[in-house]
């Protein structure tokens, strides 16, 4: 529902005490935590416009076009002058358990985000339930709801509102619950007052920056989206360069590295909900088990699920550089010259590169 223009003064009278009635009503709805911002960004614009200077964001062409609307959220929403913003755990497993992961190179690592159901749809009707119980509580407002799916500064935002604060990593912290979360925001014509943020908790620590496979933090509080490992297997349409690649090891689908070496994430809380749960063995198979996938496998198994958005081409090219970095196998050198024949030029290059990184191993084990 867009939010209507709203009039000088406005006349509701809303009820004390409503940010308790609106943390029931999201908790209802599997929230863990909800908050207050205004519809402005307090501190992000100086930031923002100097990562984009850097050209920090790579090919994300659309974060620099969108940027009015991200600095100023009443662009995005006219007439907005409260924000609710609401965190939602989806963490399927304790992280100790897939940590090891990292050290099995011949098994796939994907983001615990995209185990299970893509996230978006289920947020935003979780999000539009949200406001329209509080509709029903203190009549009609204009509003409309995001999660990941519009120009908005969501961490920023989140922080303003007190979720928790931003970390050296970029993501957001909590002292309770560690990072593990997504967020949802809706925007608002209510004029409610904003909750208080957090202090800072980082200190010190460096333990997200030094855990980086690729050196992405260049700085704390900022990552070249160029040299993250989720940007390259995700977003990044072409060739992952090469001095990049080692690095990459068996993460075909994100990273999460600086959450899990976070010192916070001691704290972690697992999700509720059982979308979130791990489908078709995503927490721990084998490479070569999802190398062998044809398109409509993938298709169909992806359904309902972030991963599918990449698309066959770039998943086999995140495929072929993790099996390029498996431990020598002739199998997967079998594998991989039975795909060539009929893979595209983005997949090719990446068999071709892994196939040189199994052979080279190979010849030097024989040594």
């Amino acid at each position: 529902m867009p939010a209507p223009t709203p009039k000088a003064s406005d006349p509701r009278n809303l009820p004390e005490g409503l940010i308790d009635e609106i943390r029931r009503l999201a908790e209802d709805q599997g929230f863990q935590m909800a908050g207050i911002s205004e519809a402005r960004i307090h501190r992000g614009s100086e930031h923002y416009a100097e990562w984009l200077q850097r050209n920090f964001h790579g090919d994300m062409s659309y974060m620099e076009r969108n940027a009015d609307k991200r600095l100023d959220p009443t662009r995005l929403v006219p007439g907005s002058l409260s924000i609710l913003c609401l965190r939602m755990n989806y963490l399927p497993e304790p992280s100790r358990r897939f940590r090891s992961l990292l050290d099995h190179p011949s098994k796939a690592f994907v983001s615990r985000y995209a185990l299970g159901r893509d996230y978006h749809k289920l947020i935003r009707k979780r999000l539009q339930t949200v406001a329209r119980n509080l509709a029903e509580r203190i009549g009609e407002f204009g509003f409309r709801v995001f999660t990941d799916s519009a120009p908005v500064l969501e961490r920023d935002l989140a922080e303003q509102a007190g979720l928790g604060w931003r970390g050296k990593h970029s993501c957001l912290l909590t002292r309770d619950q560690g990072s593990w979360f997504f967020l949802g925001e809706i925007f608002t014509d209510l004029p409610l007052t904003p909750t208080e943020p957090q202090a800072e908790h980082c200190g010190q620590c460096r333990a997200c920056i030094d855990a980086c496979p690729t050196k992405a933090i260049v700085e704390p509080y900022v990552v070249d989206a160029r040299r993250c490992i989720s940007y390259l297997t995700i977003e990044h349409n072409g060739s992952i360069p090469l001095e990049l690649r080692k690095a990459i090891g068996n993460r075909i689908y994100g990273c999460d590295d600086c959450q899990i070496f976070c010192p916070w994430n001691r704290f972690e809380k697992l999700g509720e909900l059982p979308d979130f749960q791990p489908r078709h063995g995503l927490d721990d198979i084998e490479l070569l088990a999802l190398f062998g996938w044809s398109e409509r496998q993938f298709l169909d198994r992806f359904e309902g699920s972030p991963i599918r958005r990449i698309g066959y081409a770039r998943w086999r090219r995140n495929l072929a550089v993790a099996l390029g970095n498996a431990a020598a196998d002739p199998h997967i050198i079998e594998s991989l010259l039975q795909a060539l024949p009929e893979a595209g030029e983005l997949e090719a290059e990446h068999m071709h590169w892994a196939l040189q990184q199994q052979q080279r191993q190979l010849a030097e084990n024989r040594r």
